[in-house]
């Protein structure tokens, strides 16, 4: 697995360089976890893309997403930081919708790096690291930072205009139904609008056609597959939906040139 030092299953923090060194596939292409995960970005900038809709970033921004957020992010030049992961608790009462905040006052950002820094104390114990003190620390992190959100931030982070609506949308049945190997206009009918009219608003809200998306998150999901299990590669291409291992083979290398077993190799 790329990210390491897990003490307590479900929790743990990974610096963003870390990942980034597992390729920029690793950032930039739409995936999703099970589990919360903060991303607290405190030097460099680029653009995130949440749910289909995408926004740039800068230093001191933290990004709070709910379980099965689709998302990705791109970076311009070094970018410093951490993903923060929680373990899926219902008791955490992790917000529905995603938060992007700009923390621009040293006193906000000297707090959360508190908050973060309070549960990878706990993480450092190891073996002796506690269930109980890491669900609160994280309970409270989730409510600080909902505190600093505000009342109206549900509203702030849904993507704006109908465009934006509508990438939010197809990104969730994407999200879903990725693996049953669906077309854009499979996703199109299901919304009831053309595939014209979906690959338009996705384009608008991210400045990618819905075809990108889906693409993206399935050679995500492939490439996770190949580098973190030992399943064989036929088996990949019928998790994924794919007509056959020749066809994912020449799908896969296409879009990475490599063949998926020598992009394996190269783990």
């Amino acid at each position: 697995m790329l990210e390491t030092g897990i003490a307590t299953p479900g929790y743990r923090i990974t610096p963003l360089q870390q990942i980034a060194k597992g390729g920029r596939w690793r950032t930039e292409a739409m995936r999703s976890y099970a589990q919360p995960v903060l991303y607290w970005f405190t030097r460099g900038q680029g653009r995130i893309t949440i749910q289909g809709a995408t926004h740039g970033y800068g230093p001191h921004n933290a990004v709070l997403l709910p379980p099965g957020t689709m998302h990705g992010f791109d970076t311009l030049g070094q970018v410093a930081g951490s993903a923060i992961f929680l373990r899926p608790d219902p008791s955490l009462d992790v917000p529905e919708t995603a938060i992007h905040l700009r923390l621009r006052d040293a006193t906000l950002q000297a707090e959360l790096n508190l908050q973060v820094d309070n549960i990878q104390r706990e993480l450092d114990r190891g073996a002796q690291a506690s269930d109980r003190a890491l669900l609160h620390h994280a309970g409270l992190m989730l409510l600080w930072l909902e505190r600093q959100a505000g009342p109206d931030w549900q509203e702030g982070a849904e993507p704006g205009g109908s465009a934006g609506r509508l990438a939010a949308a197809f990104t969730a049945l994407l999200e879903r139904d990725f693996r049953r190997g669906r077309t854009v206009a499979d996703y199109a009918a299901q919304l009831g609008i053309t595939p014209t009219h979906l690959s338009r608003a996705c384009k608008a809200a991210s400045g990618r056609p819905a075809s990108a998306l889906l693409q993206d998150r399935l050679h995500y999901e492939a490439r996770r597959l190949l580098r973190e299990t030992s399943l064989p590669v036929k088996d990949v291409a019928q998790a994924l939906g794919f007509r056959s291992a020749a066809y994912f083979t020449r799908a896969f290398q296409q879009r990475t040139g490599q063949t998926p077993s020598a992009f394996r190799r190269g783990g």
